[in-house]
């Protein structure tokens, strides 16, 4: 930068304190942090006066604040607040300066410390145990500041659900540990995946699992956003379809193609282990050749290599082994609907699929006999999918993935209440919306 134009440093901008209405007054470098003594700006005087009687107060000393603030360097930042004391001499009432521009009340905070939490959090995904040590606070407080901060800013900001017409609905295992419920029923907003616009948030996490879960859940909502609602995304539990079927009947149900293939695929392993038990009498070993191809049966048949292909032919070749090759055939074909290019004729093949099992099938394929009641039951909401492209809950699954990362960053959850709002920060969509407050 040629001939720059250098000025007195400013400890009050450099420090950002200007916003918070405080100014510097001293500094104290120790080892372990920095403390920065500050007083409020004098503004105007209405601290002065009662907020009783209106009599002007007489002025009794001082007391002192500690807030953490956002660190610099290494070193966790203090704010020694000095806050002026006043009586008044009528109602002999006492009061402090206001500070709420510095903080929110009863917080060990300020203002930018807190934004600075829940940034770290929600873009950088730091572990809360990381934002303490960055601060210089206990766990527990900064905790507290990232989730109330969190909740004021973007949980429970007007207009979050506002323009949301696709929605996705699933289960979600919170804990794996301890008594009680450990399911959750997740919302997911799929209206981005659908426009082509961004991907898909979490809107909601409801502790539980069942048909009155997701009820009740839909009728807390505005009638706006219930009527906004086109799709609902699910797998096949009917609770979910009922749920959605009674509070919001305009919108479609699909079942979406993730969980129809694992449905299939569910089958498959199901069949294989029938027929093991059934001709060797025992649970599969890795030398058994059923129990050898239990991956690859759930491989495409245009991605299998030819050495995977040469082994599906060899265990295929066994009489003993046709009712687990008719079940493979069905599962490749339900595969093959979905992956058609052409939604047209990726319905027709499915319509095809479902028909077959509708009828005609021996009774020794008990699995199929299954699978073709519950596509028959559904066949609906199946077929739905190549009617409404962008539909698949596909997405949904990926957040319980990024869920199952945000509980191992944090070791494990024990406060479903925080785990929620851990869980809205972390895929809520949040980091753009978080910008402007910085």
């Amino acid at each position: 930068m040629p001939q720059a134009t250098l000025t007195a440093p400013d400890l009050d901008a450099f420090c950002r304190l200007n916003d918070l209405g405080l100014t510097v007054t001293g500094q104290h470098i120790a080892p372990d942090k920095a403390v920065l003594e500050c007083r409020i700006r004098p503004t105007d005087d209405t601290d002065r006066w009662c907020r009783q009687c209106g009599q002007q107060g007489i002025a009794r000393g001082t007391v002192t604040r500690h807030l953490a603030h956002v660190p610099f360097g290494h070193r966790p930042t203090q704010l020694k607040l000095r806050i002026r004391r006043y009586r008044c001499p009528d109602c002999q009432s006492v009061w402090r300066q206001n500070t709420m521009a510095a903080a929110w009340p009863r917080t060990k905070l300020s203002r930018h410390a807190a934004l600075w939490a829940l940034r770290a959090v929600v873009i950088d995904r730091l572990s809360i145990t990381r934002v303490a040590a960055g601060l210089g606070v206990a766990w527990n407080t900064a905790n507290d500041a990232v989730l109330d901060t969190g909740r004021r800013l973007l949980i429970n900001a007007p207009g979050r659900l506002d323009g949301v017409q696709v929605i996705g609905v699933d289960e979600h295992v919170w804990s794996h540990t301890g008594t009680g419920s450990k399911y959750v029923t997740v919302i997911i907003d799929l209206t981005p995946i659908r426009a082509g616009t961004g991907t898909s948030r979490l809107l909601d996490m409801v502790p539980g699992r069942s048909k009155q879960v997701f009820k009740t859940w839909l009728a807390e909502r505005t009638p706006e956003f219930r009527n906004g609602i086109e799709i609902v995304a699910m797998d096949g539990f009917t609770g979910y379809k009922s749920a959605a079927t009674e509070e919001i009947p305009a919108a479609r149900a699909v079942m979406d193609p993730f969980h129809v293939v694992a449905l299939a695929g569910e089958k498959i392993d199901q069949c294989r282990q029938r027929v093991q038990q059934a001709t060797l009498g025992r649970r599969g070993r890795s030398a058994d050749p059923l129990y050898g191809i239990r991956r690859v049966l759930h491989t495409g048949a245009g991605l299998l290599t030819s050495r995977q292909a040469a082994r599906l032919a060899a265990v295929f070749a066994c009489e003993a082994h046709v009712e687990v090759e008719v079940t493979w055939s069905v599962y490749q074909r339900i595969v093959a609907a979905y992956r058609d290019p052409d939604r047209v004729a990726g319905r027709r093949r499915m319509q095809a699929v479902i028909a077959s099992l509708a009828r005609g099938v021996p009774e020794a394929l008990t699995e199929l006999i299954t699978l073709g009641r519950t596509l028959k039951r559904r066949a609906a909401d199946v077929l739905a999918f190549f009617d409404h492209p962008g539909s698949s809950n596909g997405p949904t699954e990926a957040i319980n993935g990024r869920l199952e990362h945000l509980r191992g960053t944090a070791l494990g959850f024990r406060n479903l209440a925080h785990y929620i709002a851990r869980s809205l920060l972390d895929v809520g969509g949040f980091r753009t919306a978080l910008h402007p407050h910085l």
